[in-house]
C-alpha cells in the first residue's frame, strides 16, 4: 500500500541555485513529460522517490518529509543536482553571455528565458518518451507518458489525493499484449515501436543504453537509430538530454521554423530534407560552439506557444523601433521636400531676377536708341 502525504507537511530546503542558473521553466519546455504543476509546486517521481520543487525569486526549494533523516535528504539533493546538471561545473550565466555575444537573435530572447538547463535524464525513460513525441505536441506526449506510468509503472506515493507513479522498466513494456493495450490507449503507430524497442533492449546487454554515454556523439546517435521508432531527431534528443552529448541539435518543426525565419534557411528550401537537417544542426554547432545544444534549447523554448506572452515585450520594442524608424523616414522625407521647395523657390527667384535684369537691359537699350534718334532728327 502506497504512502499518503499532504504538501502542507513538506519542509522546504534550499537547493542553493539562482534563477540565472536554474529556472523551473526548464520542466515545461519539452524535455521531460512527467512533472505535474499545481499550486506553484512541481512534482515528479525520480528513482522511486517523489520530488516536489518550488521556484522563488532567488532560488529553488525542494520539499522533504518530517521523518526523513539527513542521509535521505542529502541523497535527494544529490539526485537533483545530477538531474539538473548542477554538479558538472557548467556556468549557465557565462554561457548565456557568450551566446549573446555570438548571436543577436539569442541576445534578444535570452533575458526572457533565463535558467533553461538541459536535464540529465534516465536514458530508458528519455527514449520511450521521445518515441511518443513523433508527430505530436507536448500536451499529448505528456498524456501518453502518464498513461504508460499509470498502467505499467509502480505506484510510489499519493500526495494531495494525486497518485504518483514511477516510469515503467524495460521488462514491463516488453511483455506480450503491450502493443494492443497501448493502441487502446490512443498511442497509434507508436504502440508498435514502444513494444518492439522494449523487446530489443531486453535482448541486449545489461545497461546497454547507459553505456552509450561512453560512446562518441556520432556512435551513440548511430546505435540509437537501430531501434524501432528512432530517427535522427529522436536520437538527437536522447543524446542531448540523457547521454551527455551537449552538441546534439534535435531539429523538429519548431527548430526548422526558427532556421527559416531567423537564420536564412528560407533561401535553401521550404521542406526539411535530410541534407537540410544536417545543415541546420551544423549551423547551430558552428554558431554557438561548446554546449550548442543548450543554446538551441533556449531558442526552442522561446518558440513554444506556452511562452508566447514572454515575447510580447520584444515585439512591442520592435514596433516602437519600427514606428521611430518610420517617423524618422517621414521627417527626412519632409525635410527633403522642404529643401527641394526652397531650392525651387531660389531657382524661380533667380529666374525672376534674370528676367528683370533682361527687361531692364532691353528698356535701357530702347531709351538709348530713342535718344540717338532724337539727336539725329535735330
Amino acid at each position: 500500500m502506497s504512502k499518503h502525504i499532504h504538501s502542507a507537511r513538506l519542509i522546504w530546503r534550499d537547493l542553493q541555485v539562482g534563477p540565472k542558473e536554474l529556472h523551473l521553466d526548464t520542466l515545461k519546455c519539452g524535455q521531460s513529460f512527467r512533472w505535474r504543476y499545481a499550486d506553484d509546486l512541481w512534482s515528479c517521481v525520480l528513482n522511486g522517490q517523489l520530488f516536489t520543487l518550488k521556484q522563488t525569486p532567488s532560488t529553488v526549494l525542494y520539499g522533504t518529509l518530517p521523518d526523513q533523516n539527513d542521509d535521505e535528504i542529502n541523497m535527494m539533493k544529490s539526485t537533483l543536482k545530477n538531474y539538473f546538471q548542477l554538479d558538472r561545473g557548467i556556468s549557465l550565466e557565462q554561457h548565456y553571455q557568450r551566446w549573446s555575444e555570438l548571436d543577436n537573435n539569442f541576445k534578444q530572447k535570452a533575458p526572457y528565458f533565463q535558467g533553461i538547463r538541459i536535464l540529465r535524464q534516465d536514458p530508458w525513460e528519455n527514449l520511450i518518451s521521445f518515441i511518443c513525441s513523433s508527430n505530436n505536441n507536448i500536451a499529448r506526449i505528456s498524456k501518453m507518458v502518464q498513461n504508460l506510468c499509470t498502467h505499467y509503472g509502480p505506484l510510489v506515493i499519493t500526495m494531495d489525493e494525486i497518485p504518483y507513479y514511477d516510469f515503467p522498466g524495460v521488462d514491463q513494456l516488453a511483455k506480450p499484449g503491450v502493443e494492443d493495450k497501448l493502441r487502446q490507449l490512443g498511442f497509434g503507430y507508436r504502440a508498435k515501436y514502444i513494444a518492439q524497442t522494449a523487446v530489443k533492449i531486453q535482448q541486449k546487454e545489461k545497461n546497454w543504453l547507459m553505456e552509450l554515454r561512453k560512446k562518441s556523439y556520432q556512435e551513440a546517435k548511430t546505435e540509437l537509430q537501430t531501434l524501432n521508432g528512432v530517427g535522427p531527431k529522436v536520437a538527437e534528443c536522447i543524446c542531448l538530454m540523457s547521454l551527455d552529448h551537449p552538441e546534439a541539435i534535435p531539429v523538429d518543426t519548431h527548430v526548422w521554423q526558427i532556421a527559416l525565419r531567423d537564420y536564412g534557411f528560407g533561401k535553401k528550401g521550404k521542406t526539411l530534407t535530410p541534407k537540410l537537417y544536417d545543415q541546420v544542426g551544423d549551423h547551430f554547432r558552428q554558431l554557438f560552439g561548446e554546449y550548442s545544444g543548450w543554446a538551441h534549447s533556449v531558442l526552442f523554448t522561446a518558440d513554444l506557444r506556452s511562452f508566447k506572452d514572454r515575447l510580447s515585450d520584444i515585439k512591442k520594442e520592435e514596433q516602437v523601433v519600427e514606428i521611430n524608424h518610420n517617423d524618422n523616414k517621414k521627417r527626412i522625407k519632409k525635410r527633403v521636400k522642404e529643401e527641394v521647395v526652397i531650392k525651387e523657390e531660389k531657382v524661380e527667384e533667380e529666374k525672376d531676377d534674370n528676367n528683370m535684369k533682361k527687361r531692364l537691359r532691353e528698356e535701357s537699350l530702347v531709351v538709348r536708341r530713342s535718344t540717338r534718334l532724337k539727336k539725329s532728327l535735330k
